[in-house]
């Protein structure tokens, strides 16, 4: 209860700071949907910013990308990376090509069973999913079970752990507790399962007249961050900025992302 009274605003400095290099970094949102990219564009200026980070996303998208292009990631697990409508990204396309990232191997199932999983706090989540598939050559490390009572075989998903989660928010307290908006994703998932909880918000509020989509218990720090989300959508604030995406491709394809997150 104490914990939930606290006061977790804190400024952009002083949130990225509690990300540390060899960490698991979730980020929140859905392809080019409310990604927190403020706060990842502000990871990549950090005077000391964090390497060898591993990416965790449900589906991964320009937020995902810039980190990748700034060389702070070197491993990633998610079932999409891409830019939707705008196609690949380029510098996740680039890293892959030339073997510069570890890719594991994952699925929507994977994700869900694994996030959750680690909320359970047990071994391993029994599926049906990727039976009679090749995924397991893929990922060794994911085991298949017999169901005790029924005989069945199923697939064993390991848990998904997470260090820190980043996820932008609508409306947030000073507490922490938090509105998303619609299209929830697996943010809760995120918030709940992380070690840390970095939300970044359109708008702080001193109370609420609607129900909050997570609680503060779950975070660490809040960040005011109007536009936060820029050039990703933030429903209904703001829509997506396509010809800033698409600014981003063509400067990347140029060999200018430096110039890019610089500007």
């Amino acid at each position: 209860w104490t914990a939930a009274m606290i006061d977790k605003l804190v400024s952009m400095e002083e949130a990225v700071s509690l990300v540390a290099s060899g960490q698991t970094l979730g980020i929140g949102g859905l392809t080019i949907y409310r990604r927190p990219l403020a706060f990842t564009k502000a990871l990549i200026r950090r005077p000391d910013p964090p390497r060898d980070l591993t990416l965790l996303a449900f589906t991964a998208g320009l937020a995902s990308d810039q980190l990748i292009g700034a060389g702070l990631v070197s491993q990633v697990r998610t079932c999409y990376f891409g830019l939707e409508i705008f196609g690949l990204a380029p510098m996740y396309s680039s890293a892959a090509e030339q073997g510069r990232l570890n890719i594991i191997e994952e699925s929507e199932a994977s994700l869900a069973h694994g996030l959750r999983a680690a909320l359970s706090g047990v071994g391993y989540l029994p599926s049906k999913a990727w039976q009679g598939t090749e995924m397991f050559r893929l990922r060794p490390d994911v085991k298949q079970v017999t169901d005790p009572y029924s005989g069945q075989r199923l697939t064993a998903f390991p848990p998904i752990h997470c260090d820190v989660a980043i996820i932008h928010v609508l409306r947030a307290d000073h507490r922490g507790n938090s509105v998303l908006g619609g299209n929830p994703t697996v943010d809760r998932e995120l918030a709940a399962v992380a070690k840390t909880t970095i939300v970044t918000a359109e708008e702080i509020v001193d109370r609420f007249d609607e129900q909050i989509d997570f609680p503060g218990l779950d975070v660490t720090a809040v960040v005011h961050s109007p536009r936060g989300a820029w050039p990703t959508s933030c429903y209904p604030l703001y829509p997506i900025d396509g010809e800033e995406i698409l600014r981003y491709i063509s400067a990347c394809n140029q060999g200018e992302f430096d110039d890019y997150i610089n500007s």
